[in-house]
């Protein structure tokens, strides 16, 4: 017999929480089990599949290859069932659905929250999640179905047979100042003029960082020894607004803080042109918000970036 059609959600559930405890007595009282019923279930369901799913010693559990493995596709389905739950919940309540999106520095000061409010010209009733979190983190969460879609830099590292992409604009990076920063009225500016400043950069998890530091080395120059580093663009930007530090901050991303007048552009330039790319499931099965969403973000990525003023 298939071990599979033994398989039930709330013991899913039960799988998941030995893998969160690694620890018998921990999720028997969590669960509401007794420690010898718990034991004999997942015994039995070690033998239904014929391949050790933890190992026990003297601490509690480790998790196999095996038990990792069926693990993550626990959590695959835990989420998904998650999933339908609010988008049942959205239909319910005369939604065009739930849309949830991540986005990272790249986009979600820009192209982003304008395709979401295009998208509710249309959509009124959509539900509509927006997340940001640097690139990595949002793939892992595509990849993991906590996510409908994912935007921001490309890097060939994410790259997988379930993901679909699309580029959607290229930009480069500029670098910006607060408005009566002293480099701000400067027409030539050099490189010893920038690098005698304090920088607020990427942490080294994003994307935009390596590109940052591969153009740098080519104009022969590197980051500032005492640079901040930040992977949050609204952190980056009140950092730069009160202070004399120079910020690294994506085309688009500076068209709005420029805008206010709360950053200015610097005219030095660097080589960084590269994709905003947005990500989702080849596999899933969308709401009309999810696909009003990727029309949106096609949309919003056709309108060209500002230019400096």
């Amino acid at each position: 017999m298939d071990w599979t059609n033994r398989l039930r959600l709330r013991q899913l559930q039960v799988l998941q929480s030995l893998a969160a405890t690694q620890n018998i007595s921990r999720s028997a009282e969590q669960l509401h089990m007794t420690q010898p019923a718990l034991s004999k279930w997942l015994k039995e369901l070690e033998t239904d599949i014929g391949l050790p799913l933890f190992e026990r010693h003297a601490r509690g559990l480790r998790p196999t290859d095996y038990g990792r493995t069926l693990i993550q596709f626990a959590e695959r389905i835990g989420n998904e069932l998650d999933r339908a739950r609010d988008e049942m919940g959205a239909l319910r309540s005369g939604s065009s659905g739930r849309a949830v999106v991540g986005a990272s520095g790249a986009a979600v000061a820009s192209v982003v929250p304008r395709a979401v409010l295009n998208l509710l010209t249309t959509m009124p009733q959509a539900n509509i999640e927006l997340l940001e979190a640097p690139m990595d983190r949002l793939y892992q969460q595509l990849l993991q179905r906590e996510l409908d879609v994912a935007v921001g830099r490309a890097s060939p590292r994410y790259q997988d047979a379930d993901i679909l992409s699309e580029a959607l604009y290229q930009e480069r990076m500029h670098f910006a100042v607060r408005p009566n920063h002293p480099l701000a009225a400067r027409r030539n500016l050099r490189w010893d003029d920038l690098l005698s400043q304090r920088w607020v950069v990427w942490t080294r998890d994003i994307p935009s960082r390596e590109l940052l530091e591969t153009s740098l080395t080519a104009a022969g120059v590197a980051i500032p020894r005492h640079s901040v580093q930040s992977n949050s663009v609204l952190a980056t930007i009140a950092l730069v607004a009160d202070s004399d530090m120079v910020a690294v901050v994506s085309e688009r991303a500076i068209e709005l803080p420029e805008r206010h007048k709360v950053l200015r552009r610097l005219p030095l330039k660097i080589d960084t042109q590269s994709a905003v790319t947005m990500y989702w499931r080849r596999d899933a099965v969308y709401s009309a918000a999810v696909e009003g969403l990727l029309a949106a973000l096609r949309a919003a990525a056709r309108r060209p970036a500002a230019t400096s003023r």
